[in-house]
């Protein structure tokens, strides 16, 4: 199975289960599957005269072959929304959940809704259950489950159970009676609002359309829905659980009400959802019991398409079980060297040999990328010069475009934004300019919306970057660096507005605080100021926040898709001095429209999860965006490593970078590195299968098992030459295998 998020730096995968990342398009990643489904009020709803929005439309961009990732809902036929409040859950606006189970008596055409995660967010108008006010007219369909109030103290209440996928039932009002001793259906062990996927809020603009990325879960993210849990058919044929996608539309007032407090589940208005069946890939180990184990070891760029290719992989005859354990790839290209059996290295760097001799043979496997990702919601001002009112018509809709030059994505990597350092500590060292988007280098080059935003919060104080060493950084420095204005803001010089480098991280040892300078490129992303909160005498200091634990790394590029989805800036919680020990919780993921984060992760991720990247301006001078075509130019436009020839990048100081205005400037190579000479032929057998598979059959674009998931380019002719390219030395086993490879020692 493919397991998509990494929950520590050095991740072992046992990748047995296809992923399903969608392609790209301008803005947010849209589906390229064919599988997209559009739904509309006027065809599912049976009162559609009645309903909020008798036009509506809604368009899922990927129904099948789902995994655990993101999907964009987009709609028209809305309305003009009102943004929520403390008191109200706002006006003409949808509310979107997964399912699991199909509506007794509809022969699978329609969910039933207590089935839904929903309600773990708790806000006015999402909740599974709700008062009734007297006046109001109970529907048949809700008598079961409505309690009739006693008096001012026992008011009726309507609750809607929750059925999980594990045969688990909760209900705290059953037979028109209150269930005694219930349990708290808005939070309870199968959902919480840390682990619910629910949108309560998303808001259409004054043409009535929207659009936002949900997070889909499965039965290991959430039991209680079990969506993708192995089925096994009558034939033997296996496959996933399917689920539903569920868009509720709510208008401007609930049933009797001036203003909606009530849940989206009560049937007067549960009745005007709309509906699509999600499939989903089955979980579980796909692989033949017995199968040789081998390793894979370095780029986590390749967690996607691994992932995708395995079940292929270990179902052909002979075929081996690849797990990838994921970690710097200098470390896998050093241990791949020797001749004693080692992982196989992918990398996208040469080996630095130090002196030593490199004896690694390198076949490209993939062209992939890093990538900057954003969730940010519009927030306008409401102090200064008057928001155009077209503007603040799209109050709490999503940006869907940005564009970076090097030195914004130095900025944002160096802590030179106040909201990027702890709350409190002492920031007299930097510029007063709080985060990206307040700052006249980026509304320079951006929508001019932008400047009439109000949008703060440490999400855009800086990027969300992986712990560790990795190629990945390597590459982002290499491009920052690359760029003058950018190296000269490094080194200390302000940009035209006055802003300067955090001086902790200048690479002028005369600017840097330190006496050292910033050793840039560097493997990682180093948080280098010690600035720090040092605490409040209330709590004896112990309070105290240093820079990682204001602004913690993610455990992966992967995981920082993920953290964008989920609207989830790492942000630091409450203090809690009941805790033993007392400590800072963990500060909840932002409701969308109110998102404001932005994070490091690699296009494959970026396109599983269906976030929004960033245009990076490339060293022709153009803001282009990761593609397949723009990984494509830049592919081509790569020059060899000047001490290993078998190796190429995308280095943004060559002449063909320079000419290449179509190419995504942070794309990167993914080779597969052996020493051809390894001791055991059995493993070597096995790898040149591996590579055989990875730069033939397995770059042919598309979600199914085998098959080269979004985010990835197929490989240029002449790249797949280099890996069939025979590297047999001199007294290395020769015996055939499988007749179909020439790699790793084998013809």
């Amino acid at each position: 199975m493919r397991r998509p998020l990494a929950a520590a730096l050095l991740i072992l995968i046992m990748l047995s289960l296809s992923g399903t990342p969608l392609a790209a398009t301008s803005a947010r990643a849209d589906s390229g599957t064919g599988s997209a489904v559009t739904v509309r009020a006027a065809d599912y709803d049976p009162d559609v005269a009645d309903s909020p929005f008798p036009n509506l439309a809604v368009t899922v961009s990927q129904t099948k072959d789902l995994i655990q990732q993101g999907i964009t809902v987009s709609w028209t036929g809305g309305k003009q929304s009102t943004v929520p409040s403390t008191q109200t859950g706002g006006e003409n606006f949808l509310q979107i959940m997964q399912c699991w189970g199909d509506e007794p008596g509809s022969n699978g055409t329609r969910p039933d809704r207590t089935t839904c995660q929903y309600g773990g967010l708790n806000v006015p108008g999402d909740s599974r259950w709700s008062t009734r006010t007297p006046e109001t007219q109970i529907p048949p369909q809700d008598t079961d489950i409505t309690a009739i109030g006693e008096d001012y103290f026992h008011p009726t209440v309507t609750a809607v159970p929750f059925r999980s996928a594990t045969g688990v039932t909760l209900a705290s009002v059953a037979g028109g009676a209150r269930v005694p001793d219930a349990p708290d259906l808005n939070s309870n062990e199968f959902f919480t609002r840390y682990t619910t996927n629910e949108v309560s809020w998303a808001g259409s603009d004054a043409d009535g359309k929207g659009s936002v990325s949900f997070e889909l879960q499965t039965a290991q993210d959430s039991p209680g829905l079990g969506c993708g849990a192995a089925v096994t058919g009558a034939d033997g044929a296996v496959s996933g659980a399917s689920c539903w996608l569920v868009i509720v539309p709510r208008g401007d007032a609930d049933a009797s009400l001036t203003s909606i407090t009530k849940s989206g589940l009560f049937w007067e208005t549960w009745k005007h959802h709309l509906a699509v069946r999600l499939s989903f890939q089955p979980e579980g180990v796909r692989c033949a019991i017995g199968a040789a184990e081998r390793q894979l070891s370095g780029s986590e760029l390749m967690l996607g398409a691994v992932g995708q290719w395995q079940p292929t992989l270990c179902g052909r005859s002979g075929g081996a079980v690849y797990s990838l354990l994921t970690g710097p790839e200098s470390d896998a290209a050093l241990a791949a060297n020797g001749t004693d059996p080692a992982p196989l290295a992918l990398t996208s760097q040469a080996l630095a040999t130090d002196g030593g001799s490199d004896s690694l043979a390198y076949a490209p496997i993939a062209v992939t990328g890093v990538s900057v990702a954003f969730a940010i919601d519009r927030k306008a001002r409401v102090i200064g010069a008057p928001v155009p009112a077209e503007v603040a018509a799209k109050e709490r809709q999503a940006f869907s475009s940005m564009k970076l030059t090097p030195r914004l994505l130095a900025k944002l990597l160096t802590g030179s934004y106040t909201d990027a350092l702890p709350l409190g500590a002492n920031l007299s060292h930097i510029s007063k300019i709080r985060n990206i988007t307040q700052d006249p280098d980026f509304l320079a080059i951006n929508d001019p919306e932008w400047a009439s935003m109000n949008i703060t919060g440490p999400g855009v104080g800086d990027l969300l970057v992986p712990l560790g060493r990795s190629d990945a950084a390597v590459a982002v420095w290499k491009y920052i660096l690359a760029d003058p204005d950018a190296a000269a803001f490094l080194a200390g010089k302000p940009d035209p507005w006055g802003m300067k480098v955090n001086p902790y991280y200048s690479t002028n040892a005369k600017v840097n605080p330190t006496k050292a300078a910033l050793g840039l490129p560097a493997q990682d992303f180093p948080k280098a100021d010690p600035v720090e909160f040092k605490g409040t005498a209330n709590y004896d200091y112990a309070d105290s926040i240093n820079l990682v634990t204001w602004r913690p790394y993610t455990s992966g590029l992967q995981m920082g898709a993920y953290r964008v989805l989920t609207g989830d800036p790492q942000a630091l919680g409450g203090w809690d001095p009941n805790s033993q020990p007392p400590k800072y919780g963990k500060g909840s993921r932002a409701l969308v429209g109110l998102q404001a984060v932005i994070g490091l992760t690699d296009t494959a991720s970026a396109e599983q999860y269906q976030v929004v990247q960033a245009s990076l301006r490339n060293p022709a001078g153009r803001y282009v965006l990761p593609s397949a075509s723009s990984l494509s130019a830049a592919a081509s436009a790569m020059v060899k490593d000047k001490k290993q020839p078998q190796v190429v990048g995308f280095d943004p100081t060559s002449t063909a970078a320079k000419k290449a205005a179509a190419a995504y400037p942070l794309t990167m190579p993914v080779y597969a590195a052996v020493n051809p000479a390894m001791k055991d032929a059995a493993v070597r057998a096995d790898y040149a299968n591996f590579i055989t598979f990875a730069a033939g059959s397995g770059q042919q674009p598309g979600t199914g098992d085998g098959q080269l998931p979004a985010g990835y380019t197929p490989l240029p002719d002449s790249w797949r030459a280099q890996a069939r390219e025979r590297r047999v030395p001199a007294g290395a086993d020769s015996e055939p295998h499988d007749g179909d490879s020439d790699v790793c020692g084998y013809r």
